[in-house]
């Protein structure tokens, strides 16, 4: 009733602003974010450096319509604000906000997974994200496990290769598991391409898929928070389940732009302040106060 109710009262003010507040040196700070083209701009007082952030959807950690935009929206709109940075955060889709970054149209991208050395850029031919992208210090993250037809016996069985030659929903520019990552990029699985995760549980519903890869709690929580009518969530929702073994625990990163005026700075501001908020309990503490306000 009461993410009802929060849901309800954005609705009504047009989500005009967002609120955010976290503890800094025992005191209490609130920043309000106004309505700035797609997103909301948040100001710091004597800011020098405006940071342009590109998320997306992913419930239950983060969502344009979730109850205060999702834990992981308040935290790290906290994280830029304590380090004295004023940003616009937008929410589009995870390729075009993987391209934005990549490309140097925006600065930071967030929630990313671990990404590896390796890892090619599917934008700029030639190069790896990881010669285009700063990676910071991680913070709480989730699971990352396969989802299967209901009733249907498993298929993983704790080794990616007994997998080989299986048809595999992955949503387009997601990392999920460094193994995953280069057995994909090595075609060792067939692998069916998603825009997001609510067509992914679609295609595993409709047996376009063996299986499907992500967070079981964001695949299940996409089709709840989705637009669709109660009957259709219901049958998709019916239709899967997670497989009993996770492929491993992902801790969730900032990912800053190389093309960012002063990009080392800001990626060593930001794991300063994500020490700051994990050394004084204000990471969890600005978790589990969502959690409560929106349960």
């Amino acid at each position: 009733m009461r993410l009802f109710l929060a849901l309800l009262l954005f609705s009504s003010s047009s989500f005009a602003q967002v609120s955010v507040t976290y503890m800094q040196d025992d005191s209490l700070h609130t920043v309000i974010g106004e309505r700035y083209k797609s997103g909301y701009f948040f100001n710091a007082p004597n800011s020098t450096q405006t940071i342009h952030v590109v998320t997306l959807d992913w419930p239950p950690y983060i969502g344009n319509k979730l109850c205060n935009k999702g834990w992981v929206y308040q935290f790290s709109t906290a994280i830029l604000h304590s380090t004295g940075y004023s940003a616009y955060i937008e929410f589009v889709p995870w390729a075009r906000a993987v391209r934005a970054v990549e490309l140097g149209k925006a600065d930071v991208l967030m929630p990313e997974y671990y990404i590896e050395d390796t890892a090619p850029s599917d934008y700029i031919e030639g190069k790896t994200r990881r010669k285009l992208l700063g990676l910071s210090n991680s913070f709480e993250g989730g699971n990352i496990g396969f989802l299967k037809r209901k009733g249907e016996p498993d298929r993983f069985n704790g080794n990616l290769k007994s997998l080989k030659g299986s048809r595999i929903g992955v949503v387009r520019g997601y990392q999920n598991t460094p193994e995953f990552d280069a057995m994909m990029d090595n075609n060792e699985f067939i692998i069916i391409n998603a825009v997001d995760d609510l067509q992914l549980v679609k295609l595993l519903a409709a047996k376009r898929v063996d299986l499907i890869i992500g967070d079981p709690a964001v695949l299940l929580y996409s089709v709840k928070y989705a637009a669709l009518p109660d009957s259709e969530k219901q049958t998709l929702l019916s239709a899967i389940e997670p497989e009993s073994k996770a492929i491993q625990y992902n801790p969730l990163y900032f990912a800053i732009s190389k093309k960012t005026p002063n990009w080392l700075t800001v990626l060593e501001d930001i794991n300063t302040a994500l020490y700051k908020f994990k050394n004084s309990g204000e990471t969890q503490r600005m978790k589990q106060a969502l959690l409560n306000e929106c349960d």
